[in-house]
């Protein structure tokens, strides 16, 4: 039995607790859909372990979505189908029952990556698809100077390519994903080119790493970050960004064949 959550979720994040701002700042970019459904290949019935609210199902055409957190299944939209309450290490399907499979910036919160791997290849006779954040590249970010507790957070959290590869099997390939300074997925690097909109707290609070660090780290973030903003140094360093149409840093899709 794999242990989960008092939000009834997976892994090391309570849903219901750090999630408020999710809904206002996560919603799906049509370009990072495309390179989801790129990597799909076209299979018609795919699982989506660790799906949440379904953002990016629109990538699949049958989608059977395994969901663990309860406040996570009750915001999905009623055009979706409901969500199965289960775990990714221990899926209720037979072999080979999918087509293909898809699990979106969720591997880092489940309790036993190389187990919930392997089940989404047992359950898949096509290529399953990681969309996760490379840890080697997390620490680039120009986040870094200013709340270096987010990104150690979310460096350690997320599993090494190399690992998922392993468990997967097969043939595995790593792609690297553009983000759009436009990107409507407002994870932490979706942020590169606006960097007012990380002085939002609901902002922040959609990206589930900020919520281990304590209130002294935001604080500090707040004041260096406000403080850059203002006085110009912040744009002398990375205001090019604010004009650079794609960003690549560490947002990458695994895909494995079998």
């Amino acid at each position: 039995m794999h242990a989960r959550t008092q939000d009834a979720g997976a892994g090391d994040v309570a849903h219901g607790a750090v999630d408020s701002g999710h809904a206002a700042h996560r919603g799906p970019d049509g370009r990072v859909a495309q390179a989801i459904a790129e990597a799909l290949g076209g299979a018609r019935t795919v699982i989506n372990v660790g799906a949440g609210a379904g953002s990016y199902e629109s990538a699949a055409r049958a989608v059977t979505a395994v969901e663990p957190s309860e406040s996570m299944r009750a915001r999905r939209p009623v055009r979706l189908t409901a969500a199965v309450d289960a775990v990714a290490e221990d899926l209720p399907f037979p072999d080979d029952a999918f087509e293909g499979a898809m699990t979106l910036f969720s591997v880092h919160q489940w309790s036993d990556v190389a187990a919930g791997l392997r089940e989404m290849r047992r359950v898949t006779h096509g290529p399953v698809v990681v969309l996760t954040c490379d840890p080697r590249l997390v620490r680039d970010f120009w986040l870094y100077a200013y709340a270096p507790e987010v990104l150690d957070t979310e460096a350690r959290r997320h599993p090494p390519v190399e690992a998922m590869a392993a468990a997967l099997g097969g043939t595995v390939t790593t792609r690297r994903v553009p983000i759009p300074l436009d990107c409507t997925d407002n994870f932490n690097e979706a942020y590169y080119g606006r960097p007012e909109m990380l002085l939002d707290p609901a902002a922040r609070q959609a990206c589930s790493a900020w919520s281990f660090i304590d209130d002294g780290a935001r604080e500090r973030f707040d004041r260096m970050l406000s403080r850059d903003l203002e006085s110009g140094a912040w744009d002398e360093r990375f205001g090019h960004l604010r004009t650079q149409a794609t960003y690549e840093g560490s947002l990458v899709i695994v895909r494995a064949t079998p």
